[in-house]
């Protein structure tokens, strides 16, 4: 008992954003009931936000290590995860304020709930045990099933919620069960241990279907094919800004956690095929059915699941260069996500938080809106990969790993997909700069505030710097070229 009070402080400093964002979490919510200033929530949520995201950045560096015996990761890895993570939610914070008080949803309660989601994701993005990954697994899960839900009025919000909530619940079994099946299997929970006991026991049966079951639940919360039926659904639905949030925040948390999985406790060469087959199927896929689509929030739906393809290119390598590559990617998409459904939140005319929103809604918004229009060109080329945005970079970052691991064949694929997403891409842009509007607008485009000015520009910024910026993801490289992935358990 006196070692593990002699821990608390050490491990309370170590996890420093996990910590902050659940008591923040708490403040807003008291500071909500005994307030009548709605701004207060949203300006202490940004703080905080912005506070861990700082703690981060100088961490990046930091050795590897774990925390809270053993359960979470600390250090560089843990870091640079909790990076994408906080940024994308300081960056819809500013993006949302402006926008729920256009919906009149501006609620204490949404702060709060954003900030336990981020706690759930920090859990899940950097969780060194199968039971934390769990845990900030449905801590997240549970948040963005309210936020979906948020327009209680909306039949379709309503809708929308619901699908995510059963089928997400139905993920859980299967996420679940491969956890007892995994566990019964190595004999621990913890994920550096799961490898040293899987080299024991060797892979039985048990093994094989505990692992096949945990990577369902992991694809379906990665939106990865053929998991992804909830996606365009749920991304229509939802408030436009909080969707930005839940497509790349929970995106990388997961994805982050399925590399830890990978590199500590599973062999990751012998899914390499499999995860290849998933990586073409979720590039197709989404691209395809992107192709179809003329309501906006359902085209940056099935791209979102097309990036989640391009991201899976990256693991399916199963080297270090692979995994660094595929971390950088969901950082950049991040920063092109998040500000392509923030530039959207304010060019909606529907009255539906952009439900019903079509392509021919957009025309000549980007000549009467140069701003909106001009930032939503970087994030739409750049999510098609055109240089010289961040981008075109990522996508390299996972490319060319897998090339140099023998899929050849899955890169040329994703070449050839990202092709075809640069014809929707552009046909939003030719809307807004080269379409004109037949009749009168539904209604006035509101007035763009500092908040999402700011946000939009940092966005824009962020995917040139980065561009020039490989020393970064050189430095995620080095997260996985230690001698051996065991961190150790206290």
């Amino acid at each position: 008992m006196e070692l593990s009070y002699a821990l608390l402080g050490a491990d309370l400093g170590a996890t420093f954003s996990l910590t902050l964002t659940v008591v923040a979490g708490l403040v807003v919510v008291l500071v909500d009931a005994f307030s009548a200033n709605k701004r207060t929530a949203p300006i202490l949520t940004g703080v905080v936000l912005a506070a861990a995201l700082v703690w981060e950045v100088l961490h990046l560096n930091a050795p590897g290590g774990t925390a809270w015996w053993g359960m979470v990761r600390t250090g560089g890895y843990a870091a640079f995860i909790n990076i994408v993570i906080l940024l994308s939610g300081l960056l819809t914070v500013l993006l949302s304020d402006p926008y729920l008080r256009s919906i009149r949803r501006n609620y204490g309660e949404v702060y709060a709930l954003l900030l336990f989601a981020t706690a759930g994701m920090i859990g899940l993005g950097t969780a060194n045990n199968l039971v934390m990954i769990f845990v900030g697994l449905e801590t997240m899960s549970v948040c963005l099933y309210i936020l979906t839900a948020l327009v209680r009025e909306d039949s379709g919000a309503i809708e929308s919620a619901l699908k995510y909530f059963l089928l997400g619940a139905f993920s859980t079994g299967f996420f679940l069960y491969g956890i007892a099946l995994l566990y019964g299997a190595t004999r621990t929970m913890y994920l550096p241990e799961m490898g040293i006991g899987l080299e024991m026991t060797g892979a039985n049966v048990m093994f094989w279907a505990g692992a096949g079951l945990l990577f369902i639940g992991f694809l379906f919360k990665v939106s990865a094919a053929p998991f992804h039926m909830w996606t365009p659904d749920v991304y229509q639905g939802a408030p436009t800004t909080l969707t930005g949030f839940m497509s790349t925040a929970s995106k990388a948390s997961a994805f982050a956690a399925l590399i830890l999985v990978l590199y500590t406790a599973l062999p990751s060469l012998q899914w390499q095929t499999a995860l290849a087959v998933v990586a073409l199927l979720t590039m197709v896929l989404g691209n395809v059915v992107a192709l179809m689509q003329t309501n906006v929030k359902r085209l940056l739906a099935y791209s979102s699941i097309a990036h989640a393809g391009y991201t899976l290119v990256g693991l399916a390598a199963g080297t270090p260069e692979g995994y660094a590559g595929a971390l950088f990617y969901l950082l950049v998409y991040a920063i092109m996500n998040v500000g392509a459904f923030g530039v959207m939140a304010y060019l909606e005319w529907d009255g539906k938080t952009g439900r019903e929103q079509t392509l021919e809604s957009l025309a000549g918004t980007g000549r009467e809106r140069p701003l909106l229009g001009v930032t939503m060109g970087i994030f739409l080329f750049s999510l098609a990969g055109f240089p010289p945005l961040a981008g075109f970079l990522g996508k390299y970052a996972v490319f060319a790993p897998a090339v140099e691991a023998g899929l050849t064949w899955l890169v040329l694929i994703g070449v050839l997909t990202s092709a075809v997403s640069a014809a929707y891409y552009l046909r939003v842009l030719v809307y807004m700069f080269m379409k004109t509007p037949e009749g009168e607008p539904a209604g006035p485009l509101p007035v763009l505030p500092m908040g999402p000015r700011i946000a939009l520009v940092v966005c824009a910024i962020l995917l040139v710097v980065l561009m020039f910026a490989p020393a970064l993801l050189g430095l995620a490289t080095t997260y996985f070229m230690t001698p051996t992935p065991l961190a150790l358990v206290p």
